[in-house]
């Protein structure tokens, strides 16, 4: 199965038990983060990636600029590890882990977790990539994705146990919207996904396809790449 035949199945199946308040709630703020143009902020391919240099789940820092040195970067912005939809996304970005590498490519996963939650996350979905913390989401705002959760969702995702403040240690509730990034080893981007719906994700297909785009590129001597 795909994942977007994964995700469309989840979502009919929670959609369907969720309740009516719930849901209203959710369209509401899904309507509220459309209007606010976040989308036409946010970075897309032809820019160039704000370096990052954050931790990753044993401590060491990763920067951006040091993994571009060796090849092309794929960078997932997830929500964190207690939302269904980013654990389907990194299991099937693990999934294609082997070809991204084939192709010289280097794959990172961020969230404005704490380091012991992307532990928790990067072991419940055996993933062998780096998974990386952004607390206070700078990263996230560098690349224009990032978005105060809708204050009537506040209490429902406390009900829940994903009080932000308790996963990410900070007192906000900054999310990014969940976004992928294929970036060139010259730092442009090649591919940017960013969808105000955090129940759509790109398929990890394109990712490899974009990548295997970028190597015909630098085969032909493209500056661009």
């Amino acid at each position: 199965m795909s994942l977007t035949s994964e995700l469309a199945a989840f979502r009919a199946e929670f959609m369907g038990a969720a309740p009516p308040e719930i849901r209203d709630a959710m369209g509401r703020a899904d309507l509220e983060l459309a209007a606010s143009g976040l989308t036409e902020r946010a970075l897309k391919a032809g820019d160039l990636a704000p370096d990052f240099e954050l931790p990753g789940v044993d401590g060491r820092t990763i920067r951006l600029s040091t993994l571009l040195r060796d090849g092309p970067v794929v960078v997932s912005f997830y929500r964190g590890g207690w939302c269904p939809y980013c654990n389907l996304e990194l299991r099937a970005l693990q999934s294609v882990l082997p070809q991204v590498q084939a192709l010289g490519g280097h794959l990172v996963a961020i969230s404005p977790q704490t380091p012991d939650e992307s532990l928790s996350t990067a072991e419940t979905n055996a993933l062998a990539f780096p998974v990386l913390s952004d607390v206070g989401s700078d990263a996230a705002r560098s690349f224009g994705i990032a978005f105060d959760l809708a204050v009537e969702l506040r209490p429902i995702y406390a009900r829940f146990g994903h009080a932000q403040p308790d996963r990410n240690g900070d007192d906000s509730w900054v999310l990014p919207i969940p976004a992928t990034y294929v970036v060139g080893q010259k730092g442009r981007i090649a591919l940017a996904f960013v969808d105000i719906d955090y129940r759509n994700r790109l398929d990890p297909t394109d990712v490899v396809q974009a990548l295997q785009t970028l190597c015909s590129h630098v085969a032909r001597g493209c500056p661009t790449s």
